[in-house]
């Protein structure tokens, strides 16, 4: 019986182990509060760059705002989203870095999607203030979706639908009263490899986002 207990137990053990592993390679997000936010013209007036960010982490509720605001899903018929892409492509991936990993954001699901288990922030961007910010966002395109397109007019393309992707992030952002700027210094071959980004993934631009210190 003594066996048979021990033997229980660590069944047990085992699945919650399991169980706890499966569930931290998914964040589920709550839903986007879209009855929120200051006037449109009052956000424009505050929108501006800034490079000194406190620690504080971001609360789950506004990283969701934050995240359905970049590149949402507000026609959830269509599925199309917050932000325009050049012919519908939605080629953009946004890459969450927080201290607890990389995920990336899965708009239909409301969800972020474990990369990896590694606060990776400082590969984020070069500047010193990346590394110790709460939350990187890095616009990942997958050039993939783009088809025969020239590899001009997909860098071009890419860059356009970022940078839409951006101005959003940096709207909420003027609401809400966070600090932001966007970023295009990164070493590009280092962090694609660490994401194991495949040849056709292009890391475009990259956005620090935190409580301004």
């Amino acid at each position: 019986m003594k066996y048979s207990n021990h033997l229980l137990l660590l069944f047990i053990l085992c699945f919650n182990y399991i169980s706890s592993a499966q569930q931290n390679k998914i964040i589920q997000l709550p839903l986007p509060q879209k009855e929120i936010g200051k006037p449109l013209m009052m956000v424009l007036n505050s929108r501006q760059s800034t490079r000194s960010f406190a620690n504080t982490p971001i609360p789950k509720q506004e990283l969701a705002n934050l995240l359905w605001a970049a590149f949402g899903i507000n026609r959830s018929d269509e599925g199309k989203r917050t932000a325009p892409s050049a012919k519908n492509w939605q080629d953009i991936d946004i890459y969450v870095f927080i201290p607890e990993g990389v995920y990336t954001y899965n708009a239909k699901d409301n969800r972020l999607e474990l990369v990896s288990t590694f606060d990776l922030r400082s590969m984020a961007g070069v500047q010193d203030f990346v590394k110790s910010a709460p939350l990187n966002l890095v616009y990942v395109s997958d050039q993939s979706k783009m088809g025969k397109t020239s590899t001009e007019d997909k860098m071009i393309y890419s860059g356009a639908d970022a940078g839409f992707i951006a101005q959003n992030v940096y709207l909420y952002c003027a609401s809400q009263g966070f600090g932001v700027v966007v970023r295009a210094m990164i070493d590009k071959k280092a962090l694609s490899e660490k994401l194991h980004l495949k040849p056709e993934q292009k890391i475009i631009l990259s956005q620090t986002i935190g409580y301004i210190k």
